[in-house]
This record gives C-alpha cells, sequence and structure tokens, in this order.
C-alpha cells in the first residue's frame, strides 16, 4: 500500500478540533506490553523477533478498531516513509530505525497506532486532538483488554506488566500531551514552570521526544512513574497539572499584551515578515517563526487566517515532507529553498499583522 494514499491529509489532520486546542496540540496515552516467554526485543535474536511479529500483527489486525489499517514490517518501508510517521508523531524515531522483525499497525484515522517490537514486543497508543487524555485512555485500555484475550502479556503479580525499560514497569503506562507555550516562553517563566511540574513526578522534553528541543515553543509533558499507582490515578494527577499549564499560558498571554504588548507585536511581525518573503529558511528556524505566528493567529492580529493552517505548514514543511514526491534526496540547501518557495505562496493571501484591540482568551 502506498502510504501517502494512506495517510490522512495534513490539512484535514489540522482541522481537527478539541478541547483547549489553541494551546494543547496533541494528548496521547501509550501503553508497552511484552509476550510471556519472548526475549524483550532489544535481547532478541533476528528469528525470535520475526516469530513475535507473526504472532501479533494477525492478532492486532483482527480487532475491530484497526479495520481498513495500514499493517506493514518496517523493513517494507522506504527511509522517507519511515520520517514522515516520525514527523507526523505516529512512530518514534527509535523504531523508524527497525527493520526486518519489526511491525506498525495504523488505523484508519490515525488514533490508533502500534509499533511491534520497539523497545518492547507492544507499544500502542491513542492520540486525540486538544486536551482528551481522558478519552485517549478510554480508547487504548479498550483496545488493550481486547488484545489481552488473545495474547498472553508478561505479567508478575508483584510488579505488574513487564517491560524492558524499568521505568515502564508496572502499568506501562506513559501520558501526554504536546503543548504550544510561546507566552511563558517570551515572558521568561517556561523555566520555572518546567521545574515545578519536575517536582510533581512529571517530565517535560522537546517537540520529539527524550532528548529533543522544544522546537517551536512546543512542550510534551508526560508522567514519568508507571508504578504505585493506578492508570486512572495517573490520567487524573496529569489532566490536572495540565489545566494549570493551559491557565499559565492564557495569563501569560494576558500580561504581556498589557504590559510588553510592543515586544509581542514586534517578535510576531518580524516572524510574518520572514516567512511571506524570505527565500531560503532552515527548518529549526521556520518551527520557531511558525510559533510565533500562531501565536499572532491565535490573538487575533491575522484577519482571516486559521490556525489549521499553522498547524499545517508545521507539517509541510518538515525535512521529509518536503523531499516527497522528488525522486532523489535533496540537499539540505535544497530544501531550505524549496521551504521558503512554499512559505511564500501559502501565505500570500495573508495580509499584514495588525495589533488586536482586546486580549483574546480562550
Amino acid at each position: 500500500m502506498n502510504l501517502e494514499e494512506f495517510l490522512v491529509s495534513p490539512a484535514e489532520s489540522c482541522r481537527r478540533t478539541g478541547p483547549y486546542d489553541r494551546i494543547v496540540m496533541t494528548s496521547r496515552v501509550r501503553l508497552a506490553r511484552n509476550v510471556n516467554g519472548y526475549a524483550f526485543p532489544t535481547h532478541a535474536k533476528k528469528q525470535d523477533r520475526l516469530r513475535v511479529l507473526e504472532l501479533l500483527q494477525p492478532a492486532v489486525e483482527g480487532l475491530p478498531q484497526m479495520t481498513g489499517a495500514l499493517s506493514a514490517s518496517m523493513d517494507r518501508l522506504g527511509a522517507l516513509d519511515k520520517q514522515i510517521l516520525v514527523e507526523r508523531h505516529l512512530i518514534s524515531r527509535e523504531h523508524a530505525a527497525k527493520g526486518a522483525g519489526s511491525g506498525l499497525a495504523l488505523n484508519r484515522d490515525e488514533s490508533i497506532c502500534v509499533m511491534i517490537n520497539e523497545e518492547d514486543h507492544l507499544r500502542m497508543q491513542a492520540l486525540r486532538p486538544g486536551l482528551q487524555i481522558k478519552q485517549a485512555w478510554a480508547a487504548i485500555d479498550q483496545f488493550d483488554s481486547a488484545l489481552e484475550t488473545k495474547v498472553d502479556y508478561a505479567f508478575g503479580s508483584d510488579w505488574g506488566y513487564l517491560t524492558a525499560c524499568p521505568t515502564n514497569l508496572g502499568t506501562g503506562i506513559r501520558v501526554s500531551a504536546m503543548l504550544h507555550l510561546p507566552a511563558l516562553v517570551l515572558a521568561e517563566q517556561i523555566n520555572p514552570i518546567i521545574q515545578a511540574v519536575n517536582k510533581l513526578g512529571l517530565a517535560v522534553r522537546g517537540l520529539y521526544g527524550e532528548g529533543t528541543e522544544a522546537l517551536g515553543n512546543v512542550f510534551q509533558v508526560s508522567n514519568q512513574m508507571t508504578l504505585g499507582e493506578e492508570e486512572r490515578e495517573i490520567v487524573e494527577r496529569l489532566n490536572k497539572v495540565l489545566l494549570q499549564l493551559i491557565e499559565h499560558e492564557e495569563n501569560a498571554r494576558v500580561t504581556l499584551l498589557e504590559n510588553r504588548s510592543k515586544m509581542v507585536f514586534n517578535h510576531i511581525g518580524r516572524a510574518y515578515g520572514i516567512l511571506s518573503n524570505a527565500f531560503s529558511v532552515s527548518s529549526k528556524e521556520t518551527m520557531n517563526l511558525l510559533s510565533l505566528f500562531r501565536l499572532g493567529v491565535d490573538l487575533g492580529m491575522f484577519q482571516g487566517a486559521e490556525r489549521a493552517l499553522v498547524d499545517e505548514l508545521f507539517i509541510l514543511t518538515q525535512p521529509a515532507h518536503l523531499q516527497k514526491g522528488y525522486a532523489e534526496k535533496l540537499s539540505a540547501e535544497e530544501r531550505d529553498l524549496l521551504r521558503g518557495d512554499m512559505l511564500r505562496e501559502r501565505l500570500k493571501p495573508i495580509g499584514r499583522p495588525v495589533p488586536p484591540s482586546q486580549p483574546q482568551t480562550s
């Protein structure tokens, strides 16, 4: 199957809405599970990984939620297709590096994705737009319960679900949300906020998870502990913290507009100027400028501009998406020029920014 034909278009994906979606871009709940009697993937021989893949693929494909799903072995996917899946946050960078013996199953609307033989035999995740971690948890819990009737999970009465990494032991749950927090960054409040969140036992990471930068002022917030708490308690605790972070970001936006509005308008105006006029823009610079442009749209500074357009450009300007459709791999310089062309063309209908008359809130 052609991956590009299967995937939801970025334009359609970015039109999906959810609660608090101007700050919470997506919610995700992931479960780690392993098959009883088999070595963990990182210690398994290739023939053992292939046996696990043969066992799990039909079990996953047979669930009602996966009707019409894309199911593929990782060695069947090209490098560019794998990178596109990473840029859509559907698989991890580590899984993109996998070959024979690892697999992927993705349902039609991309709300459920299963990585087979990543760090664990199963990494199952449910995704939703906006702040919907409770809904994502309900979806993946139902999926997991159905799969458990077909697969004998590795489980210990003392430790819960057994996982390759001790940090996932117990419930195997990782609840996370991707937040756009430009005002907290501009107000220089983000570091104290991150420190406070860390003290609550939560992790704050960059755009692509552990060890990555917070490009575009986008931060991933997730639980760290998976042992000693029930899943619902973890979900509830994170949901409360996320609501507080949303409030902090909203307050920071109002305060900036009240006390430092010219500085904010200057940042947003400069971002618009570069994005709509430059002939060559790097990926990193684009993410950071689009973040400010997105803030300007949220504040009502661009009449007729929709946030979905900005979110679509976040996806389309990334390296693999830019290269899709070209027979040969493009150099970084060629991608920067192509990115500049795309941004100028897509932003041509957008008029110059106008300062809002009143602070915009949710």
